[in-house]
């Protein structure tokens, strides 16, 4: 379709003035009518946060998207722009993106007088109608709505008085825009008051000039609750001005919250070649988010972002591609001696209370590996407290023969490096670790047999079954009470 260049062209195809939120909400029905989904890729919002942003745009309110990090608000608030209309005429040149039936500045008054219907038409795509501003102290008011520009008026020889001389912060050249302002309590107070009147009145007002200046914007705000940021709050008379608030959540369950983490990891054809994954060490990772939730070591109000486990399952995709590549072989199966490698992605992605910080990020996030170790294994394994506290049988005993082995000073080392077959030969060694993992796993195929090994010991050093240490290297494990023994 050829698009107008000039009014006069515009207004013989019938062009009609709406403004964006009317824009938004018709094209929103009919997407809803057509059963068409607007936001995709956005795992557990489908029966909560999607339908209260869909109610918010129906109400042509301006939106607060309140939740913790890393809980998908900005990806929602960047989803928007597929309501809008593919293409929309401004006339050309106006630093607003005038409406040409309804122009707001001063340019685009003045060319729309003289040149009428010959008044140049330029077109916006949907893409570039959407700003995003990062809310920081140090943002000001000339930063979003403006300022008298004294170099513009002394260039153009113009008094303070002059309209023209107006230099237009961010908020009106993003006119018939989407705007959103992410982490709004970061906006010192006396910024957050000078977004009353745009709000309530649709328009801004510059230092002491008497015009009011109507601008078409679709505000979209993000948040973290305020009982979490001691950076400051939403003033209470502009949070009355927001349309709607709408709550975000953290994933419902293991199986979503993996399935979040998957979409979300960036890999690459020569990694996915040389990586074999599997389900229980996905799961792992995700449960170590759940421990660092509720970690009384872990500050509550600040959140754990889901990019937390995306980071985390980065890294160990790399960690196996790193070990295939030294030791010259074509794949490698995931180890749970592999999780070391996430611990640079756990330090930096949690908020410590003062407890935490005094015992460390590096010992914290070996903590909550463990946790997350501990609350799996008995999902696939019997519980080795429930078994002590039975009288000795054959299935109390089902622990037995591998805490023998390493009663008899053996000990055993699994080198994070160490080819595939070194680690087999390792664990092979263990008397009774591979029949009791045939034992209770007995669909599970050969190149799974030495993943449930090594978490079995694992496991049972999280319950005090095994010693566990780590080494530079590697984890090392050997009998629990000889090492205590040994201990100087």
């Amino acid at each position: 379709m050829k698009l107008a260049t000039t009014l006069g062209e515009l207004k013989k195809a019938g062009y009609k003035s709406q403004t964006i939120h009317q824009e938004l909400k018709n094209n929103l029905r009919a997407k809803l009518s057509k059963k068409e989904q607007v936001f995709t890729g956005i795992l557990g919002y489908e029966n909560s946060v999607i339908p209260d942003f869909e109610r918010a745009i129906l109400s042509g309110h301006s939106i607060n998207l309140l939740g913790l990090r890393g809980q998908a608000k900005t990806k929602m608030a960047r989803q928007l722009t597929r309501l809008l209309d593919e293409y929309i005429p401004y006339i050309a040149g106006t630093e607003t993106n005038d409406d040409p039936l309804n122009p707001i500045s001063y340019g685009g008054k003045k060319m729309l007088a003289e040149l009428g219907n010959e008044t140049p038409i330029a077109w916006l795509h949907r893409d570039e109608r959407y700003v995003e501003k990062l809310a920081t102290p140090d943002v000001s008011v000339a930063d979003l709505i403006g300022d008298v520009d004294p170099i513009k008026a002394i260039n153009e020889k113009l008094s303070y008085n002059d309209e023209r001389v107006i230099h237009f912060g961010i908020i009106p050249r993003a006119n018939r825009s989407i705007f959103v302002i992410n982490e709004l309590p970061d906006l010192q107070p006396r910024i957050q008051v000078a977004l009353f009147n745009i709000l309530q009145e649709g328009d801004i007002q510059i230092r002491g000039f008497k015009m009011r200046m109507p601008l078409d914007m679709q505000f979209v705000f993000t948040a973290n609750p305020e009982d979490y940021t001691n950076r400051g709050s939403i003033v209470t008379p502009l949070k009355d001005r927001i349309g709607s608030q709408i709550l975000t959540h953290y994933p419902k369950s293991i199986e979503l919250s993996k399935a979040i983490t998957a979409q979300e990891t960036q890999s690459d054809e020569q990694k996915d070649k040389v990586v074999v994954m599997h389900d229980l060490v996905a799961t792992l990772i995700e449960q170590m988010v759940i421990e660092a939730r509720n970690s009384e070591y872990v500050d509550a109000k600040s959140g754990v972002s889901a990019r937390l486990s995306i980071s985390a399952m980065e890294n160990l995709h790399s960690s196996i591609e790193r070990r295939v590549l030294i030791n010259k072989d074509t794949k490698s199966m995931v180890r749970i001696s592999d999780l070391n490698s996430i611990i640079p992605s756990i330090t930096g992605k949690i908020e410590m209370v003062y407890e935490g910080e005094q015992e460390g990020p590096y010992n914290v996030a070996n903590l909550l590996i463990g946790k997350a170790i501990r609350s799996v294994f008995v999902q696939h394994f019997p519980n080795p407290e429930r078994l002590k506290k039975k009288k000795e049988t054959e299935d109390t005993g089902a622990y037995a023969r591998i805490t023998e082995w390493f009663e008899r000073g053996k000990t055993l080392e699994l080198l994070q490096d160490c080819s595939d077959k070194a680690y087999a030969r390792e664990l092979n060694k263990v008397d009774g670790l591979a029949a009791l993992v045939e034992e209770l796993k007995p669909d599970a195929k050969p190149i799974e047999r030495h993943l449930w090994m090594e978490f079995m010991l694992h496991g049972l050093a999280e319950y005090s079954k095994l010693s566990k240490n780590q080494l530079d290297e590697g984890v090392e494990f050997k009998d629990l009470f000889g090492s205590m023994l040994n201990f100087e």
